[in-house]
């Protein structure tokens, strides 16, 4: 029997473990405090682990085995995760913070069942118990499903496909899945059958509703998979009477609920039609197709005596400045211009790059100072007294056809408004459509000239020529 010492210890460790959660997440909110917010977050939950570990039962020798199982699986965990930390690329973080995500899914289903199991086995059921397991089993399953499918597409494994009718299947299913979940609480049947019948049709329908969607969309996805990962974590917590457990579940579904309602903001675009609107697809469906008229490009020469003795710079980076790993070549370059004189800052589009504030994590990395990331409404502010733009990997965020074209996907979202600039200097690898697979009629704008070749070797030929001059 737990001590009264024991469990007075253990409830405090919860309190100083939902406390650090809450510093840690009002920290991320701020750049230059997430790292340190991420970490209290992390020895928080440490604390809670261990205190679980030591004050949750009496540890008897019986038991020692089960101890040795769970501390086994602590070594094993926090090896796995040390090594994927340490070695994923910024290019990858998305498809790692998806992979990560699919697995707190997965455990919150896998809690579902054991204790859907102890039911089974006890033979009285709690009506209140009874919900929370089904509610935690469904959504911990989609979010598991849906994850993996999410990490697939982002790892370029999977691509957009739509099974004729998809909508109508995913209703059907979405309907029998809470038919079955009212089933099975009304009833009060602990008969397998019906619940792994429930886990099934829960994972299938993971798979089907993140599949159709683009890739333009894949940001708010992510976020909303995260927002599922948290309340089944919180249903756990009611399991498990763990209120550090509770806490941090709600406060990550919470927080993924407002992040995925903002990000629909910033898209001008509704929840209920990122999930079936299927926008962002490898398909140029929708707005006008073919060519758009002439480019101009621009040489290096050129575009650097643009950037010199211009007055203010601004920087769009997308996901292509991922790619080429050019976030401290693009710093060495803001750097140089500073010591001329010119104020370059960055625009910061709220889905550029393929998770909620991948180009915020990319410039941090590379100690870009926190004051030159520009959100996307500051940066527009000050577009008009801006001299040289310079898109770096982006293409649908600066894509004019949302603003002037009524037929494309992409209309009424917002974007970074480059062209009230006086120059527009675009770096791509070649013509390809971005992420959206629509053409971007920004390519072809007289303000506009394109730079073409490797982002970091374009820009390292910059740097070289603006120190020529």
């Amino acid at each position: 029997m737990t001590s009264i010492l024991g469990l007075s210890l253990l409830e405090l460790c919860y309190i100083i473990a939902s406390v650090t959660f809450i510093f840690g997440l009002k920290m991320l909110s701020s750049p230059d405090k997430a790292r340190k917010g991420n970490l209290i977050a992390a020895y928080g939950m440490g604390i809670a682990i261990i205190a679980t570990i030591l004050f949750k039962e009496e540890l008897t020798p019986e038991k020692w085995p089960n101890y040795a199982l769970i501390l086994a699986g602590l070594v094993v965990g926090t090896v796995i995760g040390t090594r994927m930390a340490l070695k994923v690329k910024m290019t990858a973080m998305p498809q790692m913070v998806s992979f990560f995500n699919g697995m707190g899914g997965a455990c919150a289903a896998v809690i579902s069942l054991v204790e859907f199991d102890h039911l089974m086995h006890a033979g009285q059921v709690e009506l209140g118990m009874m919900i929370v397991i089904i509610l935690g089993l469904i959504i911990g399953s989609v979010s598991f499903s849906g994850s993996i499918i999410a990490y697939g597409k982002l790892e370029g494994k999977i691509g957009d496909r739509a099974l004729p009718a998809g909508q109508v299947i995913n209703i059907v299913l979405l309907l029998a899945i809470l038919g079955l979940g009212a089933f099975i609480v009304w009833s009060g049947s602990t008969s397998p059958i019906y619940i792994y019948a429930l886990l099934a049709i829960s994972l299938l329908y993971g798979v089907l509703f993140v599949m159709p969607i683009g890739g333009a969309d894949m940001p708010v996805v992510i976020s909303l998979l995260n927002s599922f990962t948290g309340m089944a974590a919180a249903f756990g917590g009611f399991l498990y009477d763990n209120q550090a457990m509770l806490t941090g579940g709600i406060l990550v579904g919470s927080a993924g609920t407002i992040l995925t309602v903002l990000m629909c903001t910033a898209m001008n675009r509704s929840l209920t039609n990122v999930i079936i609107g299927s926008f962002g697809g490898n398909s140029a469906a929708g707005g006008e197709s073919g060519e758009e008229g002439s480019i101009k490009e621009i040489t290096v020469t050129d575009a650097a005596i643009l950037l010199a003795y211009a007055n203010k710079v601004m920087v769009v980076p997308g996901y292509g400045l991922a790619v080429a790993q050019a976030q401290h070549t693009i710093h060495n370059l803001e750097k140089l211009l500073d010591d001329k004189g010119v104020e370059m800052n960055y625009a910061i589009h709220p889905v550029a790059g393929r998770m909620p504030g991948h180009m915020n994590v990319l410039l941090a990395e590379a100690d870009v100072p926190y004051p030159k990331l520009l959100e996307m409404e500051d940066a527009n502010e000050a577009m008009a007294s801006t001299d040289v733009v310079l898109v770096i990997g982006a293409n649908d965020v600066v894509n004019p056809a949302a603003e002037n074209d009524s037929s494309s996907p992409i209309y009424g979202m917002p974007i970074v408004k480059v062209l009230e600039a006086k120059n527009v200097i675009v770096m791509k690898r070649s013509m390809g459509k971005g992420y959206a697979g629509i053409e971007n009629k920004l390519f072809y704008h007289d303000k506009n000239r394109m730079l073409f070749g490797d982002a970091k070797d374009s820009i390292e030929k910059l740097i070289s020529e603006v120190k020529n001059l």
